[in-house]
């Protein structure tokens, strides 16, 4: 299933650990963005949920980017949390990032991440309609 589609690498450690991408366009105009966590430059960035949230979603916006795709272009985001405690300020963070492209969203509890002091991971969908 490769014709057709393109795959954005950028480099963050896991990735080839792991063997992914960070976005995947498909041939039809999906584009599906892996967990996203607030690592940036190889070290964890922003302390709160709200911070790393807000920091998940913009690795995911330069993946998108990548694609010519922008946060208008996102229908559906998936939020880990770590702790229910921090469904407010992720929530907040979500708002403030989607309020006018008001996607499906979902926000999960998890037990954790692969890494202790991460307490938010993002996913998103975005979606390429056709051009005129």
């Amino acid at each position: 299933m490769t014709d057709g589609v393109k795959r954005v690498v950028t480099g963050a450690p896991w990735e080839e650990q792991f063997g992914y991408s960070r976005a995947v366009q498909l041939p039809n105009g999906l584009v599906l963005v892996s967990g996203c966590t607030s690592v940036v430059g190889g070290q964890i960035a922003g302390g709160g949920p709200y911070e790393q949230a807000v920091n998940s979603f913009n690795v995911a916006f330069d993946a998108l980017k990548k694609l010519g795709l922008g946060p208008e272009d996102v229908v559906r985001t998936r939020m880990y949390i770590t702790h229910a405690r921090d469904v407010d300020e992720v929530g907040r963070a979500h708002k403030e990032l989607f309020d006018a492209v008001r996607p499906a969203a979902s926000m999960i509890i998890v037990s954790g991440f692969v890494d202790p002091s991460l307490v938010v991971e993002v996913e998103v969908e975005a979606y390429r309609g056709k051009t005129a």
